[in-house]
């Protein structure tokens, strides 16, 4: 007996049995079951999401000897026929290949005549977006006085290009593209009913290739299996696919966290000389960097990940604004990449915008370089302001612990809560939650935190369970740790190194105004400083 291909083998023959469309299943299910059926049914979607699929359930439900609503035997004649493609009262037509007026006269010609053998004569056009102008005038005829005995199932990738007098007279069914995780599923059923052997990541990388068909993703999986020699292993898998190693993008971020220019130019390299195509390295870039904003929000969320361990890494290491802008850059980079005058030289200049323009936040903490905020007990800092007649430093008082129109909720002596963040070596989200708190008591092993309620949203059981280990390990005792929510501002680390920048800022915008140059300038050219273009020189 000759091989057939699984997309053909596994297709649905009831709708129990079809992956995902639940809310068209439901009202088909519910019309066959409570005859309320309509004369034509418009079934649009992208390929091999299940549009010709649905539409075969649909007629075999109607014309099934031995059942009546959804649920057809599937062992009748008339169910064994129109599963072979050969039931004379399903008439299938190929609207790519007829779409001549001709065509379609010559087609409804049959449709006042009774069914031969079943309930309905049903028919099925496939692409019905193809037909001519004239031939659409041809069927409108007929679908404005259709006969009892005749159903109508159209289906399309591209319902925009039907005319509006067929869209209204239709009921419509739009079927979406399926998860990969969907999909995923459903072929990881496959291979067990094959008896193929097959590692989890590699149906995942087929899934998402598939792109949202799963007919697609049959395909890929038979071409897979031929390729590995009737097992699938990520590495021939990816071979195969052609897809990016991720390795590689891990190294792209870490020489973005790492500040360095050489290693990126040299991942880059490598990539250039496998001959990868950089849109597609970017296109991973960008979903590496999606999945690692997930896990800074929801760590749960990239589970099912192949790499759940270099994700969550990256997560713990990469400040959440780093990686927005990473996103938003590569983003805008993708639709720039096609003007560059060769795809590795933007590619590069990509890179390098994201190392040149990562911000110096407030609460940025480079990798092995932490800023420690100044404390207020602390003797004056010197700040230096940029001049007209060069850099000149400017005393600035220590900063105050609030501003006098800013209420602050009261906190327990416990130490500087500051200096023990950054003692802790606190990074990403579990550091934005301790420099976005202060510390109301100790009492024993009970620590109590105080935020705004505003930041609540820091919170998560995951990094409250991380900084609690961390003060676990300061202390060298257990630690529970609870959060009390305050409606009034709260001083916290972040509050403090920001009072520290704003105040290095107004001094540097102070000497700049007292500088004696600048000021004989303004008054022979009747010049102004330009606002926000004085920044404090390190």
């Amino acid at each position: 007996m000759s091989y057939q291909v699984l997309a053909r083998k596994w297709r649905p023959k009831t709708f129990p049995a079809m992956v995902g469309q639940e809310h068209v299943l439901r009202a088909l299910i519910n019309a066959l079951d409570n005859d309320r059926l309509h004369h034509a049914y418009l079934f649009t979607g992208t390929r091999g999401v299940g549009k010709t699929t649905v539409a075969r359930i649909f007629a075999k439900s109607l014309n099934c000897e031995q059942s009546l609503g959804s649920q057809p035997c599937g062992v009748c004649s008339a169910c064994r026929e129109i599963d072979e493609g050969r039931f004379i009262d399903l008439i299938e037509v190929d609207a790519a290949s007829k779409t001549k007026v001709e065509d379609t006269r010559e087609l409804l010609e049959n449709v006042q005549y009774a069914p031969t053998r079943g309930r309905y004569k049903v028919y099925l056009i496939d692409e019905v977006h193809m037909l001519s102008s004239h031939s659409f005038n041809a069927l409108l005829k007929t679908l404005e006085e259709p006969p009892p005995h005749v159903k109508f199932l159209l289906a399309t990738t591209e319902p925009q290009k039907l005319p509006v007098t067929i869209l209204s007279r239709c009921l419509q069914f739009n079927l979406k593209r399926m998860a990969p995780e969907m999909i995923a599923g459903h072929l990881e059923y496959v291979l067990t009913e094959e008896g193929v052997a097959f590692e989890k990541p590699a149906l995942i990388q087929i899934s998402e290739g598939a792109d949202g068909s799963m007919r697609d993703a049959l395909s890929l999986l038979d071409q897979a299996i031929a390729y590995g020699a009737g097992r699938l292993t990520d590495a021939e898998v990816r071979t195969m696919l052609g897809s990016i190693d991720r390795t590689y993008v891990y190294k792209l971020l870490q020489g973005l966290l790492d500040q360095d220019g050489v290693g990126i130019l040299a991942t880059v390299n490598a990539l250039a000389e496998q001959g990868l195509d950089f849109n597609a390295v970017l296109a991973e870039l960008l979903s590496v960097l999606n999945k690692i904003a997930l896990a800074q929000v929801v760590p749960s969320a990239n589970t099912n990940t192949p790499d759940f361990e270099s994700i969550m890494a990256l997560a713990k290491r990469m400040m959440a604004e780093d990686v927005q802008l990473y996103y938003q850059i590569g983003l805008m980079g993708r639709r720039d990449l096609p003007l560059a005058p060769d795809l590795r030289g933007g590619f590069e200049m990509l890179m390098l915008r994201m190392l040149a323009f990562r911000p110096d936040g407030v609460l940025e903490q480079p990798v092995g370089k932490k800023q420690r905020p100044v404390a207020s007990t602390e003797p004056s800092v010197p700040v230096l302001a940029q001049s007209a007649s060069g850099v000149r430093p400017v005393a600035s008082e220590p900063p105050s612990p609030q501003k006098p129109d800013e209420p602050v909720t009261p906190v327990a002596e416990g130490g500087a809560w500051h200096e023990l963040v950054e003692q802790m070596g606190l990074n990403g989200m579990v550091y934005q939650l301790a420099a976005n708190s202060t510390l109301e008591s100790k009492e024993g092993g009970l620590v109590r935190l105080v935020q705004s309620a505003k930041n609540a949203v820091m919170r998560s059981k995951a990094i409250e369970q991380r900084l609690q280990d961390a003060l676990q390990k300061y202390y060298g005792e257990p630690i529970r740790l609870e959060f009390v929510s305050a409606e009034r501002p709260v001083f916290t680390p972040a509050a403090r190194q920001q009072k520290v920048v704003e105040d290095r800022q107004q001094a540097a915008e102070n000497a700049i105004q007292a500088d004696p140059n600048v000021q004989k300038i303004q008054d022979v050219f009747d010049a102004q400083v330009v606002p926000n273009s004085v920044r404090p020189v390190d």
